[in-house]
C-alpha cells in the first residue's frame, strides 16, 4: 500500500471513529434530555392531579386517571407498595411517560405522550447521520489532498535520488521539493549526501587521471629501455610486464576520459557483420561468429571495436571456451561457457579494480568498465547476465538510427 493510501486510510478510519463516537454521545444526550423532560412533565402533572384529588375527591387534569388499566404492571406494583414513580413504556399507540402514586387503596396515574419526543429524536438522528457523513467525507478529502501532496513530493525526491544513483550526482532534490517540513529536511540531507558523493567521485576521477598521466612518462622510458635489452628469456619477461603495465596505464587514461564525459562519438554507417568480423580478427582470439540477421548501423566503429574486444577478452580471460558471438540485427551477444558472472557483478555492475571472482583468473576490472563507458557514449545498452545453461552472457543492443 502506498503512503498516500496509508495516510488516507488512517484519516478515514480516525474520522469515522471520531464521528461515530460524537454522534453516539449526542444521540444519548438528546435521549436523556427528552426522557428527563417527559418525566418532569409527568411528575409535575401527577403532583397537580394528586392535589386536586385530595381537595375535591375527583380526578382532573390531562392524562390523569384512577386505576387506569393501561398503566404498566411494574409501575402499578410500585404504587401499590405505597411509593411514587415514573416509567417510559411502549403501548399500542407508541410510547408514553407514566407517573403513578397511591391514593386511598387505589392508584392515581398520569400519562404523557412521548411520540413527539421520539420523532424529534429520530429527526436529530438523521441530522447527526448526515453531519457525520459530511464530516467524514470532508476530512477524508482533506487527508487525501494532504497525503497526495506529501506523496508527490516524496516521489519527486525518489526520482531525483534514483537519478543520483544512476550517476547524475549533480542533481539536487531541494530545487524540486518546496516547503519547510520533514520532507524538505530529507531533501536537504540527500542534497548534502549528493554533493559529498560528487566531490568524492571527482577526487577519485582526478586521482585516476593524475596517476595515469604521471606514470605515462616513466613508462615510456621503461618501454624504450626494455627494447634495448639483449635478446633472451629475461628480456622477453621484462618486455611482457612492461607491455602489461603500459596497457593498464592506457586503460586508466581511457577510464578517466569516460568518467569526465569528455568523449563524443564519431558516427558512421557500417555493415554490422563486417564490423564484428573485423573486431574478432583484431583480437586474435578463438571466437565462433554466428550471423542471424545482418544490418547496417550508424555507430562509432572504434568504440564498437573496443566494446566487443573487451567482452571477448573478458570471456577468454575469466570464462571458458568455446566463446560465441551472435549477431541478430542490432543485437550482439557474447557468451562463454565458464562459471558465469559473479552475483556481485550482476547486482552492482562492473567496478574498476574488482574482478569479483579471483578464482576466474587475473584482471584489474577495467575491461567491462571501459566497455560500459563506451556503450554509454554511443547510446547503446549493455546487459550482463548468466545463460540458463551456464556461462556468462553479454548483450549489446545498438540504438536505432
Amino acid at each position: 500500500m502506498t503512503l498516500r493510501r496509508q495516510i488516507a486510510t488512517a484519516v478515514a478510519a480516525i474520522s469515522v471513529l471520531v464521528a461515530v463516537a460524537v454522534g453516539l454521545l449526542v444521540h444519548q444526550a438528546m435521549i436523556r434530555q427528552h426522557v428527563d423532560q417527559a418525566r418532569s412533565s409527568a411528575l409535575t402533572a401527577l403532583d397537580s392531579a394528586l392535589a386536586d384529588y385530595r381537595r375535591s375527591g375527583e380526578v382532573s387534569g390531562r392524562g390523569a386517571a384512577l386505576g387506569d388499566p393501561a398503566l404498566p404492571a411494574r409501575l402499578r406494583d410500585l404504587a401499590a407498595s405505597g411509593r411514587q414513580g415514573s416509567l417510559l413504556a411502549a403501548d399500542t399507540q407508541g410510547e408514553s411517560m407514566w407517573a403513578a402514586a397511591p391514593v386511598q387503596n387505589a392508584v392515581l396515574s398520569v400519562q404523557v405522550d412521548f411520540t413527539q419526543d421520539r420523532r424529534a429524536i429520530a429527526d436529530l438522528d438523521r441530522i447527526i447521520l448526515i453531519t457525520v457523513v459530511a464530516a467524514v467525507f470532508t476530512t477524508v478529502l482533506a487527508g487525501v489532498l494532504v497525503a497526495d501532496r506529501i506523496s508527490r513530493r516524496l516521489r519527486t525526491a525518489a526520482t531525483a535520488a534514483r537519478g543520483i544513483a544512476a550517476g547524475g550526482t549533480d542533481t539536487r532534490i531541494g530545487e524540486l521539493v518546496d516547503g519547510r517540513d520533514e520532507v524538505a529536511e530529507l531533501a536537504a540531507a540527500v542534497d548534502l549526501m549528493s554533493r559529498a558523493l560528487h566531490r568524492r567521485l571527482e577526487d577519485e576521477q582526478r586521482f585516476t587521471a593524475d596517476v595515469a598521466h604521471e606514470l605515462r612518462t616513466p613508462l615510456t622510458g621503461l618501454v624504450t629501455a626494455a627494447e634495448l635489452l639483449p635478446p633472451g628469456r629475461p628480456t622477453q619477461l621484462v618486455q611482457n610486464r612492461v607491455q602489461a603495465l603500459r596497457s593498464l596505464v592506457e586503460d586508466l587514461l581511457e577510464v578517466s576520459r569516460l568518467d569526465a564525459d569528455a568523449e563524443s562519438p564519431d558516427l558512421s554507417a557500417v555493415p554490422l557483420e563486417r564490423a564484428v568480423r573485423r573486431t574478432v580478427t583484431l583480437t586474435g582470439l578463438d571466437v565462433t561468429v554466428r550471423i542471424t540477421a545482418d544490418q547496417e548501423v550508424r555507430t562509432d566503429l572504434r568504440r564498437l571495436d573496443r566494446i566487443l574486444g573487451n567482452l571477448i577478452l573478458n570471456a577468454h580471460r575469466h570464462g571458458a571456451g568455446p566463446v560465441e558471438l551472435h549477431v541478430d540485427g542490432r543485437r550482439i551477444t557474447v557468451r562463454d561457457h565458464g562459471p558465469g558472472y559473479p552475483d556481485d557483478l550482476l547486482r552492482h555492475g562492473p567496478q574498476r579494480f574488482r574482478t569479483n571472482a579471483p578464482e576466474r583468473g587475473r584482471g584489474h576490472g577495467l575491461g567491462l568498465t571501459i566497455a560500459t563507458g563506451h556503450t554509454r557514449v554511443i547510446g547503446a545498452t549493455l546487459t550482463l547476465t548468466n545463460h540458463p545453461t551456464g556461462g556468462a552472457l553479454a548483450t549489446l543492443t545498438l540504438p536505432p538510427d
